[in-house]
Parts: C-alpha cells; structure tokens; sequence
C-alpha cells in the first residue's frame, strides 16, 4: 500500500479522505496549509500528495510549484476547479493528475493505482544508484542515507538531493542554472533559494563559507564539492 500526504483545509472533506484511504490498507498524514505540506514532503517520503487547491494560506497552484522545488513525489490535485486552461496549467506546472470535486473514492483509488503504477515503473527503470565517497563523505542514494566521517548526516530531502548532485561530479564547478534545472527541476528561479540551501548543508558539514573544506562557491561561475586537502581523494563507487 501507499503512502498518502492529503493537503486539503475543509475538515469535513479531509476526514472522508483520510478514514476512506486508511479502510484501504494506506498510511495517511494529513495537513491543512501549504506550508505545512511543505514542511511535510521536506521531512517524510511519501508515494503520493493528494493537493487541494483553495488552501488558506497559499493557491494551490503556487504550492505545487513550491512542492516540485523540492520533491519529485506524484502530486493529484483535488479540487472543485474544472477550467480546462488551469487544467492544462498545472499538468504542465507538474502534477501528476486531476480530479474535479466531488469525486468518488474509488475514482480517487483507481487515478492513485495508475500514478503509483507509472512511478513505480519509472524507478525500476533506473540501475540501482552506488555508493558516493568524497573525502570523508559517504552518501547513499538508495538509501538516501549520509555519512561525515562515520556520523550520519540528519539532511533534508533538498540537501540531500544537492549534495549527492555535487558529490556525483567531485572538483567540478557547477553552474546554478545546471543545480536549479537538475535539483530543483527548475527551468529559473531565485539564487537565494541555493544559497540558503548550501548555508544549511554547510553547517551540517561542520564548515561555513569563509572557511570551506567540501563545499567551495566560486563567485559568477557556480559551486564544488571536493574532498578538503587532508581528506583521502574520491573513491570509486563502491
């Protein structure tokens, strides 16, 4: 079974949903504001999101934006919409599918079947991803676990993300549009969200970015991680 993150602020709705999804065998979290479910996705893995579009604190539509900036999880928005260049809209903005309220459950359980099946059937695609070694960094991208020098890092689902892209290129500088359109699978966006993102993870590295060891910010070309100079070279995937 699956799961199941359900963004939806009408309780009444969101009640239905989560016991209807329990009585089908899923695990279901539930929040009620984007913001929320951002903080969600950023700290649990899900298989799907269930998105409402009329979320008190911010559209819908912006939060599925917000919610591919760091997540690849399937997204079906839920929604009492049915405006056919919205629709258009948000399957381009990224969601995986669409349903129009009201809808019945098992509608809602056959549109989950068929996105779980095309994203299962995407990740089975893929070799299984090796073991990353940079220096004294040791990174797991099945797993998606990581290591400074034997202590395991506590990252966020984006951190970790931008530094398993970093460490896969060792000593090669990389350029922020390549890091937004890879990592964040953005075509354009703010620089500041990265520089947030490297000052978080370069705290977790023990470093900052006057003093670097790993992490190395080369000003107007972009960012590089290698190993620190009294750190062994990189290593071949294990």
């Amino acid at each position: 079974m699956a799961s199941v993150l359900v963004v939806e602020d009408d309780q009444f709705v969101r009640s239905a949903l989560i016991r209807h999804l329990s009585e089908a065998s899923h695990t279901v979290r539930s929040v009620g504001t984007a913001l929320e479910a951002l903080r969600e996705v950023a700290h649990f893995r899900f298989d799907v999101v269930i998105l409402d579009l009329g979320l008190p604190d911010l559209d819908g539509a912006e939060a599925l934006k917000m919610l591919r900036s760091i997540t690849d999880v399937p997204v079906i928005i839920a929604t009492a919409r049915d405006d056919e260049s919205e629709i258009v809209r948000l399957l381009n903005d990224g969601a995986d599918d669409y349903l129009t309220k009201p809808f019945s459950v098992e509608h809602l359980s056959a549109r989950m079947a068929a996105v779980l099946r095309r994203s299962r059937a995407a990740g089975s695609e893929a070799p299984p991803p090796r073991v990353i070694r940079v220096g004294g960094l040791s990174i797991d991208p099945l797993r998606r676990s990581a290591e400074l020098d034997g202590a395991e890092l506590d990252l966020t689902r984006r951190e970790f993300d931008l530094l398993t892209f970093l460490a896969g290129r060792p000593g090669v500088v990389v350029a922020r549009k390549e890091l937004l359109a890879e990592v964040w699978q953005q075509s354009y966006g703010d620089d500041q969200t990265i520089d947030v993102h490297l000052s978080w993870l370069r705290r977790k590295l023990g470093e900052t970015a006057a003093r670097p060891r790993y992490l190395h910010t080369l000003r107007g070309v972009g960012v590089k991680l290698q190993p620190p100079a009294d750190a062994p070279a990189v290593e071949p995937p294990a």
